[in-house]
């Protein structure tokens, strides 16, 4: 081999290597984030003042060591986010060691066949179904349970090798008796039972969120709620986050819990 041909064969080993060394160094985890508008609400930009959790949850986590992808879609169901292909994306991207955290149920009460949405699903965790005819896509439409759903967001990103923790719905700013009501009996329910089938975290965000505003009280509560009792402005959102962090630190078998300031 003559020297210049050894020089050329050089120079590409180092280049592979020094290329080699920087994916290895840029390979970090993702974390993405689903879900509807209490998680992510239009942007995120504060439009009528209102703002989701997903995104403020970012300033108690170490960036430079974990990407984190709020693909949350206000509006959307476990049933519509998979059929308007936005799972699909996520899924498309997914790789091993990263993280899903699912948080629906605000919607999934919704018709399962109106002509305004057409997204709500049937209640429970089971295998019934019930065959539509969707009047938004004009075709026929087999409609599952809330927790079949869920279970198919599981199953589908374990096969990924991501990891994954699911959150109930957070509570809407509703008070009887000077305390906040609970929708204890179903999403909350519901999700939780999915994530015991399936063995992954559940993080309770529909009680834990309650108490903080039952300590702040009605008046102060109202205060995080600009235009309805579901979309949270600001603060309210910075609340959110600060619980499920605080819920995250809790859990002894959690993927995120180095990532946490």
């Amino acid at each position: 081999m003559n020297t210049k041909i050894k020089r050329m064969s050089l120079g590409l080993l180092i280049a592979i290597g020094t290329m080699s060394f920087i994916y290895v160094q840029d390979h970090k985890p993702t974390l993405y984030l689903i879900g509807d508008s209490t998680v992510k609400n239009g942007q995120d930009k504060g439009d009528r003042d209102e703002w989701g959790w997903g995104n403020l949850i970012a300033v108690h986590m170490d960036t430079s060591k974990i990407r984190i992808q709020n693909r949350a879609l206000g509006g959307t169901s476990t049933r519509t986010y998979r059929s308007k292909g936005l799972w699909d994306e996520v899924l498309k991207d997914l790789k091993r060691d990263d993280v899903v955290i699912i948080q629906f149920g605000h919607n999934d009460g919704g018709p399962l066949d109106d002509t305004a949405r057409a997204r709500g699903t049937m209640k429970g965790i089971g295998n019934e179904q019930q065959e539509i005819h969707n009047p938004l896509t004009n075709r026929q439409e087999t409609v599952r349970t809330y927790g079949w759903y869920l279970k198919k967001y599981i199953e589908e990103a374990k096969a990924k090798g991501a990891q994954v923790i699911i959150c109930s719905p957070v509570p809407r700013n509703n008070f009887s008796a000077g305390k906040t009501i609970r929708q204890e009996d179903s999403y909350t329910q519901w999700a939780e039972q999915v994530a015991k089938q399936e063995k992954v975290p559940f993080i309770n965000l529909q009680e834990r969120v309650a108490n903080e505003y039952d300590k702040l009280g009605e008046e102060e509560v109202a205060k995080f709620f600009p235009n309805d009792h579901t979309h949270t402005n600001r603060a309210g959102a910075q609340l959110n986050a600060k619980v499920f962090i605080q819920e995250l630190r809790k859990m002894k078998k959690n993927a995120l819990n180095k990532f946490i300031k």
